[in-house]
């Protein structure tokens, strides 16, 4: 049988704190605390960093956590094969996605998954941060990377074809970049970190140096203030694809586009046994964006 203190850590782990690990056992904060405590000191290793704001695992942490996700799952398939619900996807599912895409590409199919599978408690955290599955407690992680990660189960959904783009207004007015040199001559914009751009072109790879005109960490700032005339930027076809279809915004130096290593990925913890209800949900992001993502089903370029 399963110690129940074991149960109680991937709980608190999986939940991000005490208070809402007990209110989901039905066990009170200074019990929760209580028996916490209690198998640091059995096993002889601090497993959670405690502050007043949040939890962080040990390296002695990750590794029990890891470990008993695993073991958790397993035993989970085991019962339910043998009652014949093996097949059924139930109980909790966290997933994290950037903010931008989870608001218009996840949201507005995800009555999809929740009609096909009303037994799984859905969780969805929209962050531009980067969400490490083993701190925040994610089952699956959406990324948008050339490189999801180490040690780490990716499935590649799509290619995250990025071009360079500006409203007409700001056209009419600075002039249309001819060849990529003449960017150096136009207002840039881009989120903190996204500059240099590589870029991929007839002669192959392309960095675009320079700085944002604008500096900001937000990248839905960025897509504003390019439709609105601000400048010259390199986005996403998953965010600009249905305002260049109205026109709102024109690919420039079309012969070159962001670099195709860049993904959408789906991500998760390696483990033998994952629960269904994560196979699940994998299968339905396959389903909505392989081969062909929405946001390229137009008459795009």
């Amino acid at each position: 049988m399963m110690d129940p203190d074991h149960e109680l850590f991937v709980t608190v782990v999986d939940e991000g704190g005490l208070a809402a690990a007990g209110r989901r056992l039905l066990i009170s904060p200074a019990m929760m605390s209580k028996r916490l405590a209690r198998l640091e000191e059995r096993l002889g290793a601090r497993l959670l960093h405690r502050t007043t704001r949040r939890l962080a695992l040990t390296p002695a942490g990750e590794r029990l956590h890891a470990d008993l996700r695993g073991i958790l799952a397993a035993l989970d398939e085991a019962e339910r094969r043998v009652s014949g619900t093996s097949a059924t996807p139930s109980g909790p599912l966290r997933i994290t996605a950037p903010t931008s895409f989870g608001r218009m590409h996840l949201a507005p199919y995800l009555h999809r998954f929740m009609d096909a599978h009303p037994k799984v408690e859905l969780r969805i955290d929209l962050s531009d941060d980067f969400a490490d599955l083993i701190e925040s407690g994610a089952d699956i992680a959406i990324r948008i990377t050339a490189d999801p990660g180490p040690g780490l189960i990716a499935r590649r959904l799509a290619t995250n074809r990025r071009i360079l783009c500006a409203a007409p207004a700001y056209l009419a007015q600075h002039g249309v970049p001819q060849k990529i040199a003449d960017l150096s001559d136009h207002r840039l914009i881009a989120a903190d970190g996204q500059m240099p751009w590589r870029l991929i072109g007839p002669k192959g790879p392309v960095k675009v140096e320079g700085r944002s005109h604008v500096r900001t960490n937000s990248s839905e700032l960025v897509r504003e203030l390019t439709l609105a005339g601000g400048g010259i930027a390199l986005r996403s076809l998953w965010d600009i694809s249905a305002a260049l279809e109205r026109g709102e915004v024109q690919q420039i130096l079309a012969s070159h586009e962001g670099s195709a290593d860049v993904g959408l990925f789906a991500v998760q913890l390696p483990q033998p046994h994952p629960p269904a209800a994560i196979t699940a949900f994998v299968d339905f992001l396959v389903t909505l964006y392989v081969p062909t993502p929405p946001w390229e089903r137009t008459g795009l370029p």
